[in-house]
């Protein structure tokens, strides 16, 4: 028997959470090296002297810069993101006409995705904001945009935020974290189903039953999906919400074109060598958290 709707919106919500925050401890230097590279394209000659400068520079603490506030931007986003995720899968069953609890294909599963990550975009963004402002704050200081010695805490960057722009400033980025999440989710649930499917086939079982590995494996494959579908907009978007701490910022579309006009398209991929290192195991981690807790919940709801 499938649990009530708010029981498994719980249990939905708690798995993302869980996800959520093995996603970060799996690959936090790696997203560090990423907002960096994106936002400075020309300070770093690669990843590997984006990751020895961070470390020469502030220490292994610079690589878990803005730790803090992932944690709570992935538990954020990951939480509702998967209790949306199984609403809208409810909804695309509504909408096509069969019962609940049916199995949805693939396709139907990434389109859910995909509307799921529009409610999770309002819980990423303004922790997100103080993540990409508290990993590029060395850089902001080096370049001569903000004052040097700036506190570089979650409380000081919100204070700031604050000051500067009022609450609404934690949304500067909104319209283009939804331009990213909208297309990325939909490759990243299809890609992982897709995935699933396919171990699910060559194994002769169920997708259930594929094992640690191919679904860790699935989640990677998801995440790289995601990645390189999207990483030019999220590359605009980091820009977007670090360079704003120097005053006002264009939209998403002056600044891309000011980045493709200024600086040629190579800088809308800069940084995109880590993400895709850290994709496999920080969304394998993701899935595989997820699916697990989720089973468990499952589990003890129906003894």
């Amino acid at each position: 028997m499938a649990p009530h709707p708010v029981v498994q919106a719980i249990i939905d919500l708690s798995a993302g959470a869980i996800g959520g925050t093995a996603c970060v401890f799996s690959g936090q230097p790696f997203d560090t090296a990423k907002v960096k590279m994106q936002t400075f394209p020309g300070m770093y000659r690669g990843f590997l002297h984006c990751f020895t400068a961070t470390y020469q520079q502030v220490g292994l603490r610079g690589l878990y810069q803005g730790t803090t506030p992932a944690l709570i931007a992935n538990i954020a986003e990951n939480a509702v993101l998967f209790m949306s995720y199984g609403f809208c899968q409810d909804v695309v069953r509504f909408l096509s006409g069969v019962d609940r609890g049916t199995e949805l294909s693939d396709i139907q599963k990434a389109c859910s995705g995909s509307v799921a990550s529009i409610f999770s975009s309002l819980a990423l963004c303004p922790t997100e904001l103080v993540k990409c402002r508290m990993q590029a704050m060395h850089e902001m200081e080096a370049s001569g945009k903000i004052a040097s010695g700036q506190k570089s805490t979650v409380w000081s960057v919100v204070k700031n935020v604050i000051q500067a722009d009022g609450p609404l400033g934690f949304y500067q980025g909104l319209t283009t974290t939804m331009a990213r999440e909208l297309p990325g989710y939909f490759c990243f649930f299809g890609g992982y189903e897709l995935s699933r499917s396919a171990f699910a086939r060559s194994m002769g079982t169920d997708k259930e039953d594929i094992g640690v590995l191919a679904l860790m494996f699935s989640g990677g494959f998801g995440g790289a999906c995601l990645w390189l579908m999207v990483y030019p907009i999220d590359c605009v978007k980091s820009r977007i919400q670090v360079l704003s701490m120097a005053g006002r910022q264009a939209g998403f579309l002056k600044t891309f074109i000011g980045i493709v006009r200024n600086e040629g398209v190579a800088p809308l991929y800069s940084g995109l060598t880590p993400t895709m290192i850290r994709t496999f195991p920080a969304n394998g981690a993701l899935f595989l958290a997820y699916e697990l807790s989720r089973k468990a919940m499952m589990r003890q709801f129906d003894s």
